[in-house]
């Protein structure tokens, strides 16, 4: 069997990667950097705590996006070289390594084309994720855990800072809910396309008798707000309530009554925070959440698409975006996009780019066939 046209293939990737740079500007990205840098340096930078994690998380996701547009572009050209070497002295073993690793590049330069993809008006906000369980019981709270510890390894490994704002948990295991924000440059376009009611069937492991159970979590994305955006809630529209932030199986963490709830009583919505340790830091950030829900809803009234900011959520049979299933049968499949996996424990371990970029494309072709 033939091998690849390494000539080709590699024009090819170094094609997409010049477009893929023109779209990043890594010289406006560069500059970012730099003055993010100054204000790390600065003796002042802890006096605001909000401020400091803010401009720290924001140079660590630059940084990072700019080293794996940088890695992959060194990757490239080492490529060409050693394709060309190999051809010289017929090296078999060596074009076989090149082999591999096109195959590497090749998908590594797709992942990052996606980026080129995210246009929306918030795509390149950070995000605002909250889990909460569904129809199921205690199998869905431990479900919306999973998904939790997913979402939060697949950041990790990203190198994308996540900040807790509010943990409820479940009184057997698992949780009620939890929301935190992932803190990178288009975080909120990339994981836009995960919220949606997801399912998961499985033998319980809190069934003493084994039987299969079906449950289901609920994930919306919201993107975070920044000072210019136009959402003013007056003191008199949000109720204000204080509590004792709580823990597994409901003890109490907490001997102050640290965490606070806000509801907008116009709209009925409601968001808390516990995770801070006094209660003016809990309220600023149960306030950040309240304002980028309230942006959600406000932009999904201009539009009369909730669905554009915040997913159909209503975590019930019948509307589930993506099946997990570990019973009978081992597979991850995305109900919208056809993407599968066969594989659910690397999915729950955060191995979730897959779907996160077959969801983004999907929803490109789904917005260009509305707009013809």
């Amino acid at each position: 069997m033939a091998g690849p046209d390494f000539d080709a293939e590699i024009k090819q990737l170094q094609a997409t990667l010049s477009s893929i740079e023109k779209v990043l500007d890594l010289d406006a990205m560069r500059e970012e950097i730099a003055a993010l840098g100054e204000q790390v340096a600065a003796p002042d930078l802890w006096d605001d705590q909000a401020n400091a994690t803010r401009v720290t998380g924001r140079l660590s996701a630059l940084q990072g996006e700019l080293e794996r547009f940088t890695g992959l572009h060194s990757r490239v050209e080492d490529l060409g070289v050693l394709v060309e070497l190999a051809e010289e002295e017929g090296d078999a073993d060596s074009l076989a390594e090149a082999e591999t690793e096109l195959g590497r590049l090749t998908k590594s330069v797709e992942a990052l084309e996606v980026r080129t993809l995210l246009s929306g008006e918030y795509d390149e906000r950070e995000a605002l994720i909250t889990i909460r369980s569904g129809a199921g019981g205690v199998d869905a709270a431990d479900f919306a855990e999973m998904l939790l510890r997913m979402y939060t390894r697949w950041a990790e490994q990203h190198k994308y800072p996540v900040e807790v704002f509010d943990t409820s948990y479940a009184e057997e295991a698992g949780l009620k809910s939890a929301t935190f924000a992932v803190h990178a440059p288009y975080a909120y376009g990339t994981l836009s396309v995960e919220g949606g009611t997801h399912r998961l069937v499985r033998i319980s492991p809190f069934d003493n008798q084994g039987r299969r159970q079906t449950s289901f979590a609920a994930v919306e994305v919201v993107p975070v707000l920044e000072q210019t955006d136009d959402i003013d809630i007056p003191d008199e529209e949000v109720r204000v309530d204080v509590y004792r932030s709580s823990g597994p199986g409901g003890q109490s963490v907490n001997t102050t009554d640290s965490a606070v709830r806000l509801t907008h009583i116009p709209t009925g919505t409601v968001v808390s925070c516990q995770n801070e340790k006094s209660q003016l830091q809990n309220k600023a950030s149960a306030m950040v959440i309240l304002k980028a829900k309230l942006l959600a809803l406000k932009k999904a009234e201009e539009r009369a698409q909730l669905d554009a900011l915040r997913g159909d959520a209503t975590s019930s049979w019948g509307d589930q975006m993506r099946n997990y299933v570990l019973n009978p049968y081992q597979m991850v499949k995305d109900l919208r996009t056809g993407y599968e996996v066969g594989n659910p424990q690397s999915v729950f371990d955060g191995d979730i780019d897959g779907f996160i970029e077959a969801g983004i494309r999907w929803r490109r072709e789904a917005e260009k066939a509305d707009a013809n």
